[in-house]
Formats: structure tokens, sequence, C-alpha cells
């Protein structure tokens, strides 16, 4: 797995679809760059399906990984739905992907490393205007700051197309695909889940940077700092 650090000082973490592990793998990824000696801030610009006061998904970041990773949820919205349909039920306007994207650069300027958790896939829209994740990759770049893009994947069938089309979509708008991680690894995995080690950097053309277990988010945040090595293969 290469080093994020000498690859962007921003990583957007999108996927393959909602429910794929997005928000453990940000954590095992955070975890990563703070041991090789970054400061790390990870930022979810839109969560949905919580109301007030429930743990989101930065704060399972903090649970997991520790409460020296900085996190920052920017909107949060109660319907369990993309924040495009949730904020259109709320009847609320959803700040643009500029706001966002001058949010990120402003954290970006204090941590060294600051990793985005979208919601679901690529494409799913984040503001009433319709951006999404790869506008707001787009607007960093434009801005100067160095921006790329790891997939989580689900494991088995179905997955190739997705990955497939979402490297097709930051290819056409020059957004590196950095790695591929697979979101929740099974523990008896079939001949698809095998297949799919081969063939998931062959149809991203990015390299599988690891895979995370099924379960890792239930661990402890012992267990779960003692895994992040081996499921990345660092030495």
């Amino acid at each position: 797995m290469a080093d994020p650090r000498s690859l962007t000082s921003v990583v957007l973490v999108t996927g393959t679809g909602t429910e794929v592990g997005k928000t453990v793998v940000t954590a095992a990824l955070a975890a990563v760059v703070r041991e090789r000696g970054s400061s790390v801030a990870v930022v979810k610009p839109a969560q949905t399906g919580l109301a007030d006061g429930e743990p989101g998904d930065v704060d399972e970041v903090r649970r997991l990984v520790g409460d020296d990773v900085a996190t920052h949820e920017l909107v949060r919205l109660r319907d369990p739905l993309s924040p495009e349909a949730a904020a259109r039920r709320a009847g609320v306007t959803l700040p643009p992907i500029a706001s966002h994207a001058k949010r990120v650069g402003e954290i970006a300027a204090a941590s060294e490393v600051v990793f985005v958790e979208g919601a679901g896939g690529l494409l799913v829209r984040l503001d009433s205007r319709g951006g999404t994740l790869a506008d707001l990759g787009t607007g960093l770049r434009y801005k100067g700051i160095g921006c790329g893009v790891v997939l989580v994947a689900s494991a088995g069938l179905g997955t190739l197309n997705t990955a497939a089309l979402t490297a097709e979509a930051l290819a056409a708008r020059s957004l590196p695909l950095l790695g591929v991680v697979i979101g929740a690894w099974p523990d008896e995995p079939g001949v698809a889940e095998e297949s799919n080690l081969v063939d998931l950097p062959s149809v991203t053309g990015a390299p599988l940077w690891g895979r995370v277990p099924a379960g890792a988010g239930a661990l402890s945040r012992a267990d779960f700092l003692a895994g992040v090595p081996t499921w990345f293969g660092i030495e």
C-alpha cells in the first residue's frame, strides 16, 4: 500500500454503494496515517439518517481510532436518504459544493492528511444544485489542493461493474483513483470474492490496498488498531 501522505493532502473516500464499509475503512486509513506520524482529520460533508445527538460516522471514527483524530460533520439530516433527497423532505437548502470545498480547504491547512467520507457512491448528490463528491474533488484541485480518491468496494458478485464505472467517472474528471479497499471481507470467501481480488485492480486500473474483515467496526479500539496493519499488508 502506498503512503497517502506522499500522494495527496485530501483523500476522498467513496464506495461502490451504500453500506460497503466506508466509515470503517476511513477509520483504518486514518489510523495508518497517524501511525506514520502525520496529523489527520476526517470530514463528513453530509450525514443522513440520524437525529441530532445520535452518534454519526465521525463519532465512529473517533471511537475506533482515538480522539486525537480531528473530525468534522458539516451537515446532518434525519431521513436515511441521499443528502439531496433528505434535504428536500426536510425543506432545507444544502450548502453548495463550493462551500464544502472551502471548509475542507481550511481543515487541510491545519492537518497533513484529510479524509473526506462521501455518502454512498461517487455521484450521489451532496447539495441542492446537483453537486457531488466528484465535484468536490474537482473544486479542491482547482484551488490547488492535492486530492485523490479511495474506492471502498463490496467483496462479492456485482461489484466489478460499479467499480469500473466509478473509475471511468474519476478519469473523466482527471481525479486520480489512488487505491481500492474491500470494505467487508467475509470469513469464508467464495469464488466470486477470490476472483475479485484479481479483477478489481484490473477493471479500475488502481491497486488493491487491502481487505477489512467483516465485523471490524464492532471491535474494541485496541483490537481494531492491532488489526489495521494486517488488513493493509503494511510491513
